[in-house]
């Protein structure tokens, strides 16, 4: 499956810096910050994370983008996060935390539907033992069933991602969930046959999201906007795997809708 780009944009890098993380670049750039007024500046980046944290980024391909998983384990490696919204978001966060003991990893694998992250969840989450799991997943639930590689339904996807979610809760009583609005944009591989059932996965998405208390990072919601300025392709490609603008539009969402939880 396709890999996804990075960004070097000034422009991204100030559009970054909005409500918290506003706040907080500015109180670090003031020459008179005290430590304190320093820490609480990083602290508000994103409230969530407490000093030390661990954040764990899941998911299929769109998560995955590339990953060197021979060096999965080493935490805040750039080449162990790939080349998709989840460097691009855990970049932002080191930089704006200024935590050496914050620790951030991306253990998403191509091709994976929601029962295939319970196969490895106790290694590629529980062990870990992340203060934030992050999971970006479903596409490959209808797209595989569309090209006959699976025959599961938006009924199944739903159960099995309360099952996820409820083992991680009973084993990671503390842990704070985010769950990503899988996404498509209508262009490559993306076409009408997709629909309505897709707009079914990115509702059940939801309400798991709500059943469990988690923050939701609606993407569609933010690439149906984008679409509005800019062709479809120009973000995604086959419809499917953003392009390097649109990794930046995701890791700019992730980070607003986290930082406001």
């Amino acid at each position: 499956m396709t890999d996804i780009g990075s960004t070097n944009d000034s422009t991204t890098r100030r559009t970054f810096l909005t409500g918290t993380t506003a706040v907080a670049a500015a109180l670090l750039a003031s020459a008179g910050c005290s430590d304190t007024m320093k820490r609480v500046a990083r602290a508000k980046a994103c409230p969530l994370i407490d000093p030390g944290g661990v954040v764990l980024f899941q998911g299929d391909s769109i998560t995955d983008a590339g990953r060197d998983r021979k060096r999965e384990d080493n935490a805040n490696d750039a080449r162990a996060m790939g080349r998709g919204y989840a460097l691009l978001a855990a970049a932002q966060l080191l930089a704006d935390h200024r935590d050496p003991a914050m620790k951030i990893y991306n253990r998403g694998n191509s091709g994976n539907k929601v029962f295939q992250l319970a196969d490895r969840w106790d290694k590629d989450c529980l062990a870990l033992k992340p203060n934030i799991v992050s999971i970006l997943i479903g596409v490959n639930d209808i797209w595989h069933k569309l090209g006959g590689r699976y025959d599961g339904t938006v009924e199944v996807y739903e159960r099995d991602y309360r099952a996820l979610l409820k083992r991680t809760r009973q084993e990671l009583p503390k842990v704070k969930l985010v769950v990503c609005e899988p996404f498509v944009l209508r262009c490559g591989a993306v076409n009408e046959t997709w629909f309505p059932e897709f707009d079914g996965y990115r509702a059940a998405a939801k309400a798991v999201a709500e059943a469990f208390d988690a923050i939701f990072v609606p993407f569609q919601s933010v690439f149906d906007q984008a679409i509005q300025t800019t062709p479809p392709a120009y973000w995604a490609g086959d419809g499917v795997h953003p392009t390097m603008a649109g990794a930046q539009v995701m890791a700019q969402a992730w980070l607003t809708t986290v930082s406001k939880a």
